[in-house]
């Protein structure tokens, strides 16, 4: 029974779900809290890796602060936070920057929760070519688990895959 109502949250949540840009087929839009528009996600998880874009630096995603240099399985990467605080219900914005560049071929998951990711819904990075790093936009749960951290998957072409935490600012004024 936990199944499935737990699969009925994740497909509520796929719903809520938004990304950056314009690729994907939509049914509506709307401008966040910066004035960019940003297309609701249709739940399906259809980033290719040729399917880059490089525009999530041109828009200003508010204040981005910086969380530090943090290793996952070995491999050490660079994070910064974007759309402030991370919120119960809201959508969360991390950058991830690897220690290599392989031209977006990695594949880099985020969610917000805890490492079994239960209530959580996992985004997919967007490879920006121009800054070599990964823009990633997520719905955190509701409500927050406690020690609710950044969790990043890295999937790399090899087929090799390092799991690990990263620190949230939850609130942004202390």
């Amino acid at each position: 029974m936990k199944t499935k109502y737990t699969l009925l949250y994740a497909l509520g949540l796929s719903g809520l779900l938004v990304s950056c840009g314009d690729k994907h087929k939509t049914t509506s839009a709307h401008k966040d809290h910066h004035g960019h528009e940003h297309a609701d996600h249709d739940g399906h998880d259809d980033h290719k890796a040729d399917d880059k874009h490089d525009d999530h630096h041109d828009h200003d995603h508010g204040e981005e602060v910086t969380l530090g240099s943090h290793e996952i399985e070995g491999i050490k990467v660079d994070a910064a936070q974007g759309h402030g605080a991370v919120e119960a219900g809201k959508e969360g914005h991390l950058i991830v920057k690897l220690p290599f560049n392989d031209k977006g071929e990695t594949v880099v998951r985020v969610w917000i929760g805890t490492a079994d990711k239960t209530l959580s819904a996992p985004g997919k990075g967007v490879y920006a070519p121009s800054h070599d790093d990964y823009d990633i936009h997520t719905m955190a749960p509701d409500p927050l688990p406690a020690d609710t951290k950044w969790w990043v998957e890295i999937s790399k072409p090899d087929g090799t895959k390092a799991t690990g935490s990263i620190p949230l600012l939850k609130d942004l004024s202390k």
